[in-house]
């Protein structure tokens, strides 16, 4: 059996990707979006959600490419002169692993992210962090910590199926999802021992801002048993802090095309929130799904 979730991120940042959100879930094959709590458009982000009960909410932690929650002042070793997350997230990683402050800071960031999350009302879906910034080992630690606190119950872990991809495309690379793969590893160990839901493997990695229709479907066609997690950011128009580069409305278009939703209306598949799948835990003895260990070996040895 195979079980999907289709996921937008960046809930919150402009309208247009509210708008787009909101049509894709009710028209298309979108169930699930990640919110950013402190983005401009959190509010109506928000507002459009309580609408749709049935769409899966889950917290998009950002702590990079984007302001804080918290007073500036209150992060300073997290932010530039103009009170925004730092950009280079190389140097960023190393100041949170060295700098006793920084990981301070980085803790009640996230509890504030996570407060503000349970204060909108939402049931909270599942939890990932922008950028990927969830695949250090010490975000990671203390976004599970701090989340269990809030009932955090499903983690994306940005595991992609290179050899599915190459299927649907032979020469397709990505060294951003090579690079990622021992810490997507690590972050995936962790989920299991905390005994959260967590999909088996995410497309979006390699095709990140360019999940066309046909790129899309394609995935939705060929899908492995188990559980999948597929997400794009979506948009009805061009907003400002969008993607460089990113194709937002053709990935709005491919969540509505009616080829992809007639496509995941087949018997073999069920779409669905992480909660929906909440008992499809990391290492879970499910049918048709690997364990971690079983898992790493495929993904190290035919990545």
């Amino acid at each position: 059996m195979k079980y999907l979730i289709v996921t937008a991120d960046d809930f919150g940042a402009a309208p247009e990707v509210n708008a787009a959100v909101e049509a894709a879930h009710r028209d298309g094959v979108l169930t699930a979006a990640s919110l950013m709590v402190a983005a401009p458009a959190a509010t109506d982000a928000i507002a459009r959600a309580r609408r749709l009960p049935s769409l899966r909410v889950g917290l998009h932690l950002v702590l990079s490419d984007g302001r804080p929650l918290l007073p500036p002042s209150t992060v300073s070793h997290l932010v530039d002169e103009s009170g925004a997350f730092r950009t280079n997230l190389a140097a960023l990683g190393t100041l949170i692993a060295f700098s006793a402050g920084a990981r301070r800071q980085v803790a009640a960031e996230i509890t504030a992210q996570f407060a503000a999350f349970r204060d909108s009302g939402l049931a909270l879906d599942h939890c990932n962090a922008h950028q990927h910034l969830h695949l250090h080992p010490v975000v990671a630690e203390l976004m599970l910590s701090i989340g269990h606190s809030f009932g955090l119950r499903a983690v994306r872990v940005p595991l992609e199926r290179g050899q599915v991809l190459r299927r649907l495309k032979p020469h397709t690379h990505g060294w951003s999802a090579t690079l990622a793969l021992p810490f997507a590893l690590r972050l995936r160990r962790r989920v299991s021992a905390a005994g959260l839901a967590a999909p088996d493997r995410v497309f979006g990695l390699r095709w990140s801002g360019h999940m066309t229709r046909a790129r899309l479907l394609a995935l939705v066609r060929n899908l492995p048993d188990g559980l999948s997690e597929i997400y794009l950011h979506p948009a009805t128009a061009p907003f400002r802090g969008g993607g460089e580069g990113y194709r937002h409305r053709e990935e709005f278009e491919a969540l509505t095309d009616p080829a992809v939703v007639a496509a995941c209306r087949d018997a073999s598949l069920q779409l669905g929130g992480f909660s929906d799948f909440a008992h499809y835990a990391a290492d879970s003895p499910l049918p048709g799904k690997p364990g971690a260990a079983a898992l790493a070996h495929r993904l190290v040895l035919r990545p």
